[in-house]
């Protein structure tokens, strides 16, 4: 089988020498992305690897905020584990790299992980050489696995993660994935679904094991009252406000959660909307949207919650890092990604607040955390406008079930915490 490694290898290299001179000569030009390209190409600043002092020395690759979110328990078990131990974080995206920095500061060195070319990844491993290399959730890099094992670097998928969707693709290649896998040392995965399809695609039952997923960690920390006290604040809401939260939502979501509210309006008019979408380069497309169909609405930039009040009974969310805080002021709250058929987004987010969460039938990214909230009556799966608006106004009419049933929500989460310490456990067992 390492002829199909042979193949990829063959594939990328061509690829990468390609597109790198006019790459190179795009940052020479505009004078970005030079420092970024240094690191993608394995220069690791040697100014970061001398920071890694202490012992054992653990690379933990999370590509993008999702991850990052997550390496924040695990790190943090591991040290409680290992106290002397050197951690050094890589990401794939801009918006992972600042919050990596934000949150970790001077105490771990992050940067941007090389790019899958085996000449990249070779240069990145003999820098750093790491003691065991960490990949979040669902990060499978044939070069990068190969070549690690090859240098006596333990490898691990740690709050691993295979969707329905993903699983299809992958075993369309499911020699080469087998013989990839065959690198990997340990496979800590979130749920027994993941775990079967992990173990479809080739990896050793063995060295599989099923230990939560670490995100539900940190939320239950981060869900701070006074949170929601600032964003009412922000918001000019008070505390009997009803507002619809729509959150993360994605290309055609919005149509539909405009349906909805205008028929939660007619019976509860002073409901208050506020559409978070996934993407913030989304605004001016809402914007039309929202015009067309007659909406006042304002920007999140717009409002300070000083002199610039909100007044309007919409609000689109153009700012970034926020999303988590808004769940905390829903009546309603809705999770996108969902009415659409793009595997959903994390309904914990918002279910820590002690809110019932709603959601399309596309959820297939979150099964585990869709099932933790409908075993307790608090997660409400939708497949229309009009259901979401008639199961939303059987809430509003029933508040009593909506105070009933939210608590049940967070106490779920509650009940499911210490994954990343199984996950920092067996990232310690490779050592």
């Amino acid at each position: 089988m390492n002829i199909l490694y042979g193949a990829y290898t063959f594939l990328t290299s061509s690829l990468f020498l390609s597109c790198l001179p006019p790459f190179w000569i795009y940052t020479r030009l505009r004078g970005r992305h030079g420092e970024n390209l240094k690191e993608r190409l394995g220069h690791i600043p040697v100014k970061l690897v001398q920071t890694l002092s202490g012992s054992p020395r653990v690379w933990i690759h999370a590509v993008s905020l999702g991850e990052v979110k997550v390496a924040v328990p695990i790190i943090k078990a591991l040290r409680q584990i290992l106290p002397d131990c050197s951690v050094m974080v890589s990401t794939t995206t801009k918006h992972g790299r600042e919050l990596a920095t934000e949150t970790f500061g001077e105490d771990i060195p992050v940067v941007y992980a090389p790019i899958d070319f085996i000449g990249s990844v070779r240069k990145a491993l003999v820098r750093v050489h790491p003691d065991v290399l960490v990949f979040l959730e669902t990060e499978i890099w044939p070069a990068w696995l190969t070549e690690a094992h090859r240098m006596g670097i333990k490898t691990a998928l740690i709050n691993g993660r295979i969707s329905v969707r993903s699983i299809k693709a992958y075993l369309k290649f499911r020699p080469f994935f087998c013989e990839v896998l065959r690198n990997v040392d340990a496979f800590s995965m979130i749920s027994k679904e993941d775990s079967t399809r992990i173990r479809a695609m080739g990896g050793d039952p063995s060295k599989i094991e099923i230990n939560g997923n670490a995100k539900y960690d940190l939320l239950v920390s981060l869900a701070d009252p006074a949170m929601a006290t600032q964003m009412q604040k922000i918001l000019n809401l008070e505390p009997s406000s009803r507002v619809f939260v729509a959150g993360s939502t994605r290309g055609g979501e919005e149509e539909m959660v405009l349906d909805a509210y205008e028929r939660i309006v007619k019976e509860f008019p002073d409901t208050v909307l506020i559409i978070a979408p996934r993407h913030i380069e989304r605004t001016a497309e809402i914007r039309s949207l929202l015009e067309r169909r007659g909406f006042r609405y304002q920007l999140r930039s717009e409002i300070d919650g000083g002199a610039a009040k909100r007044t309007e009974p919409v609000v689109i969310i153009n700012t970034f890092g926020e999303l988590f805080k808004l769940y905390s002021v829903g009546t309603i709250v809705f999770c996108g990604a969902s009415l659409v058929p793009l595997g959903g987004q994390n309904p914990l987010e918002a279910a820590v607040w002690g809110k019932v969460v709603f959601y399309g039938r596309s959820m297939d990214n979150f099964l585990d955390a869709k099932t933790l909230l409908e075993e307790v009556g608090a997660g409400i799966a939708v497949s229309s406008p009009e259901m979401l608006a008639k199961k939303a106004l059987w809430f509003l009419r029933h508040p009593d079930s909506l105070k009933a049933l939210g608590p049940r929500a967070r106490e779920a989460v509650i009940r499911n915490q210490n994954a990343a310490d199984k996950h920092a456990k067996v990232i310690t067992g490779l050592i």
